[in-house]
């Protein structure tokens, strides 16, 4: 029972509820649409860079790219991803939705792949954290997206990493190595030192490096959704820009997928950012609620694209 009481903790605090801003609230000045800036270079930072951005129709569900299962295309051509110049003081910046771009109707979907750095032992024991049917149901649907994925979660699916990470339909952002707290209190999940946290954020990216994935780009997802100026300033030297989101699925241990679905529909505007979890053991409904949210989004007139799209628009 304890260890169940546990991982909620964990996927709620990545998502299923708003961030916790009691104590690591959203500093203020720190600025929440893209400016430009130059490309992230640093050799700390990940290896990689999103495919082209590709045209569709926002309705056309044949129109947003390859064919499902295609093999990811040449490397030259590839853009560096867009990034978000530093805040006041040289404090990470941080992304939330697309805004000023009139009523272009885009959204990015992304889903959170948890996996803190102490459960192993209950992944040898079966439980999934992965959840292949979701991965495959998005390439079905032909639905760009971006994976922020942990550096444990990597270590623990490698050649699932590496398919995700090769395959031009998404694109894998840093979720933290450990999936612990950057700012306390956040939902009981262990707290990363000030001095530990560009290490953490750096050996998530050497761990997609490891896997083979090629599709990486510089953006970071707060587990929990909680910080504040401390992991800001701390995370400057890692040249990432910070990605949160401005609906919240609902689908942390949901077990009606229409509702989770029902939510994200009434929840989305142009320029939204939605963030779900492919986690299975923990997010059991996420693929269900995919199969009505497509369709529905793209009824609406709706066009899917990676964060990379959204900030770059």
């Amino acid at each position: 029972m304890s260890a169940l009481v546990l991982l909620g903790t964990v996927l709620v605090g990545c998502g299923g509820g708003s961030a916790d801003t009691s104590t690591a609230a959203r500093p203020a000045g720190v600025p929440t649409a893209p400016a430009a800036s130059a490309p992230a270079s640093d050799s700390d930072g990940p290896s990689g860079s999103p495919v082209p951005r590709r045209s569709g129709g926002p309705a056309d569900a044949r129109s947003d790219g390859p064919s499902p299962g295609a093999a990811p295309g040449p490397a030259r051509g590839r853009k560096e991803p867009p990034t978000m110049a530093p805040g006041p003081g040289g404090l990470t910046p941080v992304y939330t939705r697309r805004t000023g771009e009139g009523a272009e109707k885009v959204v990015a979907l992304t889903f959170d792949a948890d996996m803190t750095a102490d459960q192993g032992p209950r992944a040898a024991a079966g439980e999934r954290f992965d959840n292949p049917q979701l991965i495959e149901t998005l390439r079905r649907l032909r639905v760009d997206s971006t994976v922020f994925m942990t550096g444990r979660w990597a270590e623990e699916y490698p050649d699932q990493a590496r398919s995700i990470g090769n395959d031009p339909r998404f694109e894998i952002a840093n979720h933290s190595y450990s999936h612990y707290s950057f700012a306390s209190p956040c939902y009981g999940l262990p707290r990363v030192g000030v001095e530990d946290m560009t290490a953490d954020v750096r050996r998530a990216f050497d761990a997609f490096r490891a896997a083979g994935a090629r599709n990486v780009v510089p953006y970071f997802r707060f587990p929990g959704g909680c910080y504040d100026d401390d992991a800001l300033r701390a995370l400057a030297p890692a040249k990432v820009t910070a990605v949160q989101w401005d609906v919240v699925s609902g689908d942390a241990f949901a077990k009606d997928g229409d509702a989770v679905a029902r939510q994200v529909l009434d929840g989305v505007k142009p320029g939204s950012l939605v963030v779900l979890h492919c986690t299975r053991s923990a997010a059991p409904v996420t693929e269900q609620a995919i199969r009505r949210i497509v369709p529905e989004l793209r009824a609406r007139g709706y066009r899917f694209v990676k964060v990379s799209e959204l900030m770059g628009g």
